[in-house]
C-alpha cells in the first residue's frame, strides 16, 4: 500500500475501530457512533488525507445513512442563523471590494501605517481591539474587518493563487482572525459567550461586571495583542520587506481618486447602517443574520452585486456547506451528552494532585477539547460548568479558576479553522491553506494560553 493510499485509509479505519468499540458506560450508541464519525472527518483535514469539504460531505452521509442521526438533525446547520451569517457576510464584503469603496480604505490605512507590513498589521489589530466592546457578535465584527483586510491584501498585489505574494495577505488574514479570539477576551461585551460564562460562575461565588472583567482580563489580553503580529511573523514568515515608499505613493493613488462613486456611495451607507444595527442589536432585539440580509438584498436591489457576482463565489458555497455539516454534527455531539461525559472523565482523572497543577492541567484540557466543538458558546454551556466545579473541588481559587476558563473560552477559537464562526469569513478567502491553519491556530492557541496562565494567573490572583 502507498503512503497516499495509507494515509487516506487511516480515518476510515479509525472510524470502523471506534464505531465497533464497546460503548462506555454513561454514553448511548448513537453518541459513541457519531463520535467515531465526527473524529475521524477531523483526522482526515488534520493529516491531510482529504479536503474539509470532502471529509465533512462523507460525514454527513455517513451519519444519516446508518441512522445515527436523522436527516433534520444532521441537516440543522444550513439553517442555523450564525452560519448564514458567515456566508452573507462574505458576499457583502464583495460588494466593498468591486465598488472600491475597499481599496480607498485600504489607501487610507496604508497611507498611515503601510510603512511596514507589521504596522498594517498592528492597525488591524488594534482598530479590532477598540471596536470589541460594542460587538457582542465577533462573527458580525470580523464582517466588519475582513472587507478592509481583503482590500488591504489584494491593494497590495497579494493574490491567494499566487504562491509568491500568497503569505503576505495569508499573514493578514491571520493576525486578524487571531486579534478576534484575544480581543473577545479583553471585553465581556465582545461576544456573545462571555455572558453565558459569567452567568455559570455566579454559581460558584464569583460576581463579575463589566469594570471586574476588564480589570482582570486587560494586563495578559494587552500583552498578547501586543505580541500578536511579531509571533503570527515568525511563525508564518511573508517575504514582504519594509514599504517606506508605501505611504507615499497610497496619498498620491488617492488624491487621484477624486469623490466616492456612486457604488461607493451606496456600499458606505448600507455598510455603516448593517454595523450600526450590530452594534445595537442587543438592545433592539434585532437578529443580527436578518440585518446582513437586509443589506445584501439593497446592495442586490441596486446592483452593486449582482447575481453573475454571486454566481463566481464558489468558495463560498463550499464554506456554507462544510460549515453548516460540521456546525451540525458538533451540536449533536453536546446534544447526545458526548461533551460533557468525555469532560467529566478527563477531569475526574485528576484526582490527588495539588490545586496549582490541577488548574494548569485542566485548562490545557478545556482549551485541547475545542478541537472537537465548532461553537465557543456550546463549550461554555457543556463543559465550563464541569470544569469549574473539579477545580474548586479541588482547591483551586474560585476567582482563577472562574477567569482562567473564561478567558481560555475565548482564546481558544482560533485553535481550528471551524472554531469560532468568525474565522470562516477570513478562511473562505482562500490565502491559508487547511495545513496552515490548523498549525497556525495550534501554535498561536498555545502562545494564548502561556500568557494567560504565566502572566494572567499571577496578575488574576493579584487583584481578585
Amino acid at each position: 500500500m502507498t503512503s497516499s493510499a495509507a494515509k487516506l485509509a487511516a480515518p476510515f479505519i479509525l472510524a470502523l475501530v471506534i464505531w465497533f468499540s464497546p460503548v462506555p458506560a454513561g454514553l448511548t450508541a448513537p453518541a459513541w457512533h457519531l463520535f467515531a464519525i465526527f473524529v475521524s472527518a477531523i483526522v482526515s483535514v488534520l493529516i491531510g488525507a482529504l479536503p474539509l469539504l470532502t471529509s465533512t460531505m462523507l460525514a454527513a452521509a455517513a451519519v444519516v445513512l446508518t441512522n445515527t442521526l436523522t436527516p433534520a438533525k444532521a441537516f440543522a446547520g444550513f439553517a442555523n442563523p450564525t452560519v448564514l451569517l458567515v456566508v452573507v457576510a462574505f458576499l457583502v464584503a464583495q460588494a466593498v471590494v468591486k465598488s472600491g469603496l475597499g481599496h480607498r480604505i485600504s489607501l487610507m490605512m496604508v497611507s498611515r501605517f503601510g510603512g511596514s507590513p507589521r504596522g498594517l498589521a498592528y492597525s488591524i489589530v488594534l482598530t479590532d481591539a477598540v471596536l470589541a466592546p460594542a460587538f457582542p457578535s465577533n462573527t458580525s465584527r470580523g464582517g466588519v474587518l475582513f472587507p478592509v483586510v481583503l482590500a488591504i491584501a489584494q491593494g497590495s498585489g497579494s493574490r491567494p493563487d499566487d504562491e509568491k505574494t500568497r503569505k503576505f495577505g495569508g499573514y493578514l488574514m491571520f493576525c486578524c482572525m487571531a486579534s478576534l479570539a484575544v480581543s473577545s477576551a479583553l471585553w465581556m461585551t465582545a461576544t456573545s459567550g462571555n455572558p453565558i460564562g459569567v452567568q455559570i460562575t455566579a454559581d460558584y461565588g464569583l460576581t463579575i461586571n463589566f469594570g471586574k472583567w476588564l480589570l482582570v482580563s486587560s494586563v495578559p489580553s494587552l500583552l498578547a495583542i501586543a505580541l500578536l503580529p511579531l509571533v503570527v511573523e515568525k511563525l508564518f514568515p511573508h517575504g514582504v520587506q519594509a514599504t517606506a515608499d508605501a505611504p507615499a505613493n497610497a496619498r498620491k493613488e488617492l488624491a487621484t481618486k477624486g469623490s466616492l462613486s456612486r457604488d461607493e456611495w451606496i456600499t458606505a451607507v448600507a455598510f455603516t447602517v448593517m454595523v450600526t444595527g450590530w452594534v445595537l442589536a442587543d438592545p433592539l432585539h434585532l437578529n443580527v443574520t436578518i440585518i446582513a440580509f437586509a443589506g445584501l438584498g439593497v446592495l442586490l436591489m441596486t446592483n452593486v452585486l449582482t447575481m453573475a457576482d454571486i454566481a463566481k463565489q464558489g468558495d463560498t458555497l463550499a464554506t456554507f456547506l462544510w460549515l453548516a455539516v460540521l456546525f451540525a454534527l458538533s451540536g449533536q455531539l453536546n446534544e447526545l451528552g458526548f461533551m460533557s461525559w468525555a469532560g467529566q472523565r478527563l477531569a475526574s482523572q485528576l484526582g490527588g494532585l495539588s490545586w496549582p497543577m490541577l488548574y494548569v492541567a485542566l485548562i490545557v484540557i478545556y482549551v485541547a477539547v475545542h478541537y472537537m466543538f465548532v461553537s465557543q458558546s456550546s463549550q461554555i454551556l457543556a463543559l465550563l460548568g464541569v470544569f469549574m466545579d473539579v477545580g474548586t473541588r479541588g482547591g483551586v481559587p474560585a476567582p482563577l479558576m472562574g477567569f482562567a476558563l473564561l478567558f481560555a473560552s475565548s482564546y481558544f477559537s482560533v485553535i481550528t479553522p471551524q472554531g469560532g464562526s468568525q474565522n470562516i469569513i477570513f478562511v473562505g478567502a482562500g490565502y491559508l491553506t487547511q495545513r496552515e491553519l490548523y498549525r497556525l491556530g495550534g501554535l498561536i492557541t498555545l502562545f494564548f494560553m502561556a500568557v494567560y496562565l504565566v502572566v494572567g494567573s499571577a496578575w488574576i490572583l493579584a487583584v481578585t
